[in-house]
C-alpha cells in the first residue's frame, strides 16, 4: 500500500471545520488532516471584505503529506477547493472532491443572501436556543447531527447573550462559475451530491461533469449522513488521480 495521502477538508457556508469529525475519523486514520474554520466563520479571523480569493488566501499551512493532498469542499467550501485545483497559490493537490456545492444561483438567492449580510447578529438569551439556530442554519438537524459533537465552534458567548459566530458579512460572498474553475483545474475533480440533495440537483452537476455521483440516501450534508460513502470517494478519486499521473507529494505551504 502507497503512502497515505493528507487531506484538506473545506465546511460550507455558516458551519465550521467541526462537521468533519465523522469522515476524518475515516481516512485521517494514517494521515495528516486539516479541518479549518474558514474566514469568518467559528474560530477564524473576520475579513474586511470577503470574496473567494481572499478566504482562500486566509486558509493556515497545509499538511505535509507524502502521498499527497487530497481537498475535499461541502457546498460553498466545494468553490474554496474547486480553487486550489489549478495549483495557481503553490499548492497542487492530487485530487479535488466537491460535495453538494450549488452551481445556479438566482436574482433571488443573491437578493436574499444579501439582506442577511446587512442584519447585525442575532443576539439568544441561551446556549440552547443559539445552537437551535446554529442547526438550522448549517443543516445539522439532530437526525443527522444528534449530540453537540459536531456543533463545534458554531456559537459563541458575548455580553447579553449568545450568536452565531458566523459573520453575516461572509454570507453575501460571490462565486466565479464552478465549471470555470473546473476548466482550470491540474488535477482529477470529481463532484457527487446526496440524492436527496435540495441544493444541487443531479441534472446540475451532469451538466459540467456527465460522471456526476449521487450517494444513495443522503442528503446535503452527505460527509455527516454517510461519511462511509464519502471514503468512497477518496478511493475513486485517488484511482483517478493514479491513472492521471498527478504527482504524490505536497508540501507543508502558506496560501498567500
Amino acid at each position: 500500500m502507497g503512502a497515505a495521502p493528507g487531506y484538506l477538508l473545506l465546511h460550507g457556508l455558516a458551519a465550521t471545520g467541526a462537521v468533519w469529525a465523522p469522515l476524518a475519523e475515516r481516512v485521517g486514520e494514517r494521515a495528516a488532516w486539516l479541518a479549518p474554520d474558514l474566514a469568518g466563520h467559528g474560530s477564524a479571523p473576520r475579513l474586511g471584505s470577503y470574496t473567494l480569493e481572499s478566504m482562500t488566501a486566509a486558509l493556515p499551512a497545509l499538511p505535509r503529506a507524502p502521498g499527497g493532498l487530497i481537498v475535499i469542499g461541502h457546498s460553498f467550501g466545494g468553490y474554496v477547493a474547486a480553487a486550489l485545483a489549478d495549483g495557481r497559490l503553490g499548492v497542487q493537490p492530487r485530487a479535488v472532491i466537491l460535495l453538494g456545492t450549488k452551481v445556479e444561483f438566482s436574482a433571488t438567492d443573491r437578493e436574499r443572501a444579501a439582506d442577511l449580510a446587512r442584519r447585525p447578529a442575532r443576539r439568544f438569551a441561551t446556549t440552547a436556543e443559539a445552537e437551535a439556530r446554529y442547526r438550522l442554519v448549517a443543516g445539522l438537524d439532530e437526525r443527522i447531527a444528534p449530540g453537540s459533537a459536531l456543533l463545534g465552534r458554531g456559537t459563541v458567548a458575548e455580553a447579553g447573550g449568545f450568536r452565531l459566530a458566523t459573520d453575516p458579512a461572509v454570507l453575501a460572498v460571490e462565486v466565479p462559475s464552478l465549471r470555470g474553475l473546473l476548466e482550470a483545474a491540474r488535477c482529477p475533480v470529481i463532484l457527487a451530491r446526496g440524492e436527496h440533495d435540495a441544493v444541487v440537483s443531479s441534472a446540475q452537476l451532469r451538466a459540467i461533469d456527465p460522471q456526476s455521483i449521487d450517494l444513495a440516501g443522503a442528503g446535503h450534508n452527505v460527509h455527516v449522513e454517510d461519511p462511509a460513502a464519502v471514503a468512497g470517494l477518496v478511493e475513486r478519486a485517488l484511482a483517478r488521480a493514479q491513472r492521471s499521473g498527478v504527482g504524490r507529494s505536497a508540501p507543508m505551504a502558506r496560501l498567500t
